[in-house]
């Protein structure tokens, strides 16, 4: 299947259903593949629409054309729009809808608390998949072919999910409001949702995509995610396997190795992966940016292109600091909160663990948490360690005990009705989003005695929770102000913005859709008032060393970007080379905190 691959189109392309739905772990190129696909199918005269439903979508940067809400022609690429749903507008839009459905009668302070209630990351979220379910009930549109470049899976599979959830918590409900809105109006929304999701699990309408990297993690995810989408009846998955690598230089360590993981990490595949129809795209030596890398990604031969010329202007950098230098500057501060944040699939899992594992050989103790849905710390670590605590924000759990502690609190003073009813409220499905946010704080405020690192979910996500904390920290505001309270409430958004107790690390790769995320990122966290400490650039070939053609002409790119990194974006810069053995296990992660550094930290402003 994967030695075949590169001289065919891939399976998906050959005999296309209208709706490509693109999913997979951050990082792994879903957005490179759905682009090219959607340029190839209007290349062959079809009229294509290209939808993104990711929060840190690049879409504009990869296709050069402005994007919005409503569908824009692709320059240079004839019957291609794209759109990108925009969580901020479709938020507002939502809430204007809602409001709409009161009526004339709804009084003032109504529409206040209505619209209070619909201010949360969980309506953000509702508002963008129900734009996203306008796409899938467009049956009489214009286009041909519609696909959608999906947000990391985490949040997809939320989102996906949520329909479901919508129906049980709306049947026979038809009293109170949430951060959906009010009960009566959602009804009208119920059977558009069931048509939704009845185009997504029809066969001769959908093809779910699955799209992986030749790597352990990015495989395991990528049977989860068929698993559960196929127990939300998505059956209808082909699997796409990006950047496969093969070495031209059998004499370089670097290019043997990287073609030997992906090698590896195929074999072992799980057997639900196996059974499903596979291509193999091969590994460019350029990066995807533009109409004309796109078309060569799909296109005939589907070989990698021939390297551009090019020389590095040096070939080994002699100033990359490494990750042990962070960890000595961190470990000075005696304790505090580190926040390790990025895009999906830069291995932010891996630097948060090498992070906590260092910083418990300098004498500390650290608790080691993630509020990624797809958490994969207990892959990573391996092995009990003295000093060290290791778990997740598992939203389920943190759900059921938020749902109690509100049942104890507020649950006596009701009668039996009164409690079906608010137990019924609790089903929401936005009582998630809550009932992680009380989480996410319990652990912040540890991080006034201890070490604390937290290994957040891919970017999208994180604003979302974010968003909450900023959130709390307005309503604490408002209700301090209102009592006239005399002490003083330190919420966790305050606590995030306190350059004494906060170090936020930016970890990114050395390419540009992962720095351009980065930049955005750090971007929404200074309009937060929360300023990033330092950048960690991951898996870097340029520290590694490389003599093979096709990776020296990714080294020039490398090189660009770390230039662009230097360039101003980041103050404090350091870099972890790329591994000839994943860093799986405690004794590959202490080695990642024991590579010492040949020069200082870089201090670029």
């Amino acid at each position: 299947m994967s030695e075949n691959a590169a001289v065919h189109p891939p399976g998906f392309l050959v005999h296309p259903t209208r709706f490509l739905f693109f999913t997979g772990k951050g990082g792994v190129g879903k957005t490179s593949i759905a682009c090219a696909t959607a340029l190839s199918l209007a290349d062959s005269g079809k009229s294509v629409l290209l939808v993104s439903t990711d929060p840190a979508s690049n879409l504009d940067e990869i296709l050069d054309a402005p994007l919005g809400n409503l569908p824009v022609a692709v320059p240079g690429a004839a019957r291609l729009s794209v759109l990108n749903i925009d969580p901020t507008v479709a938020a507002e839009s939502y809430r204007a809808r809602v409001l709409a459905q009161m009526g004339p009668d709804a009084s003032d302070q109504d529409r206040s608390l209505v619209r209070e209630q619909l201010s949360g990351a969980c309506t953000t979220e509702i508002a963008a998949f129900d734009e996203f379910v306008g796409r899938l009930a467009d049956d009489a549109g214009p286009y041909d072919h519609i696909v959608f470049d999906t947000a990391p899976t985490g949040h997809t599979l939320r989102l996906l999910s949520l329909p479901k959830a919508w129906s049980g918590f709306l049947e026979g409900n038809d009293q109170g409001a949430s951060c959906l809105g009010p009960h009566s109006g959602l009804k009208t929304q119920e059977a558009r949702f069931k048509a939704a999701m009845a185009a997504l699990c029809d066969a001769e309408s959908t093809t779910v995509i699955l799209v992986t990297r030749p790597e352990i993690s990015a495989i395991a995810e990528a049977a989860r995610t068929s698993t559960e989408l196929r127990a939300l009846g998505l059956s209808n998955q082909h699997l796409a396997v990006n950047g496969v690598f093969r070495a031209s230089d059998r004499s370089d360590a670097t290019a043997v190795s990287l073609e030997a993981q992906g090698r590896e990490a195929l074999a072992g595949m799980p057997r639900s992966l196996r059974a499903l129809p596979r291509d193999d795209i091969l590994l460019q030596p350029f990066e995807m940016m533009g109409l004309g890398a796109l078309r060569s990604l799909l296109g005939p031969g589907r070989g990698p292109a021939a390297p551009r010329p090019g020389r590095l202007a040096t070939p080994f950098a002699d100033d990359l600091p490494a990750l042990d230098r962070l960890i000595d500057l961190l470990a000075a501060d005696g304790r505090g909160l580190i926040m390790v944040m990025g895009k999906g699939g830069v291995g932010k899992t891996t630097i948060a663990a090498s992070i906590a594992v260092g910083l418990v050989e300098r004498g500390h103790t650290v608790h080691l948490s993630t509020t990624d849905p797809a958490a994969h710390l207990a892959m990573t670590i391996t092995g009990e360690v003295s000093g060290l605590r290791v778990d997740r924000i598992d939203p389920k759990a943190e759900t059921g005990r938020y749902i109690e502690k509100i049942m104890r609190q507020r649950g006596p003073d009701l009668d039996a009705q009164g409690r079906d009813l608010l137990r019924e409220d609790l089903a929401s499905p936005c009582t998630e989003e809550i009932a992680v946010f009380h989480a996410f704080s319990r652990i912040v405020a540890e991080a006034r005695s201890a070490f604390v690192v937290l290994d957040t979910a891919p970017t999208g996500h994180t604003l979302l929770l974010m968003d909450e904390t900023g959130a709390y920290h307005r309503q604490m505001s408002r209700q301090t102000a209102s009592h006239q309270l005399g002490a003083r409430i330190v919420t966790p958004l305050m606590r995030l913005q306190d350059p004494d107790y906060t170090r936020v690390l930016l970890v990114t790769l050395a390419e540009t859709t992962p720095v351009s995320q980065a930049g955005a990122l750090q971007d929404d966290l200074r309009r937060a008032h929360i300023e990033p400490y330092a950048w960690i650039i991951n898996k870097s070939l340029l520290a590694a060393g490389t003599r093979d053609a096709l990776l020296q002409q990714r080294l020039l790119g490398e090189q660009r970007q770390i230039d662009r990194v230097r360039g101003g974006m980041a103050d404090r810069l350091f870099f972890v080379p790329w591994q000839a053995a994943p860093p799986i296990g405690l004794p590959a992660l202490q080695a990642l905190a024991h590579l010492r550094s040949q020069a200082p930290p870089i201090h670029l402003n």
